[in-house]
């Protein structure tokens, strides 16, 4: 099976880069995710609770990310396991491009399904897939423009007191809280729901 879309998201590239590779700011975008943790500098473990169609289960995933190349690119691979609902196992490549007015995210995951997710239907597990893709890109973008410094005039500036923000220009709590798109949690996720 094979998903690919972009979406745009309403923040500058290394701030899109920076969050993608952030598990906790993952983790609150992807929904049913009961967790992603480092188990070293560019592989993570992933959990997570979903439903396909009549098929429930709670999905336990490794990612490792390869050929990155910040904060334009990079390369995951997974696999996964939800017991008898079935396994996944595949890939994706991200690539971010900077634009006017934000950046675009370009996804393309390709996963080998098996077990009761493989007997549904692919129309029902591609139509979950996305569905969690864009939920995910929706809530990615909502928690960016949350963490995101107002906008203000000059004249507002000479009144406002200043704000300590990381180099990135988003508070470092916000930060705390990563594929989905989609980088490589989010990509694990809507993939394992192929």
């Amino acid at each position: 099976m094979e998903l690919s879309n972009h979406q745009h998201v309403n923040a500058p590239q290394q701030a899109v880069w920076d969050a993608l590779n952030n598990p906790e700011i993952l983790k609150s975008c992807i929904a049913g995710c009961e967790s992603i943790s480092a188990t070293s500098d560019n592989a993570f473990e992933v959990v997570v609770a979903a439903r396909v169609g009549p098929v429930s289960a709670r999905f336990k995933g490794k990612l490792t990310i390869v050929d990155a190349h910040a904060p334009t690119s990079y390369s995951l691979v997974f696999e996964g396991q939800g017991g008898a609902a079935g396994f996944a196992k595949g890939g994706a490549d991200v690539v971010l491009c900077a634009e006017e007015q934000g950046t675009r995210v370009q996804y393309t995951a390709k996963a080998q399904i098996g077990g009761k997710l493989a007997q549904i239907g692919s129309r029902l597990v591609d139509s979950a897939a996305r569905k969690m893709a864009d939920d995910f890109f929706t809530a990615f973008e909502q928690t960016l423009a949350a963490a995101a410094p107002a906008v203000t005039t000059p004249a507002e500036e000479v009144m406002a007191a200043p704000i300590a923000r990381t180099s990135s220009g988003i508070p470092y709590a916000r930060l705390l809280p990563w594929i989905i798109g989609l980088s490589a949690a989010a990509a694990t996720a809507f993939t394992l729901l192929r």
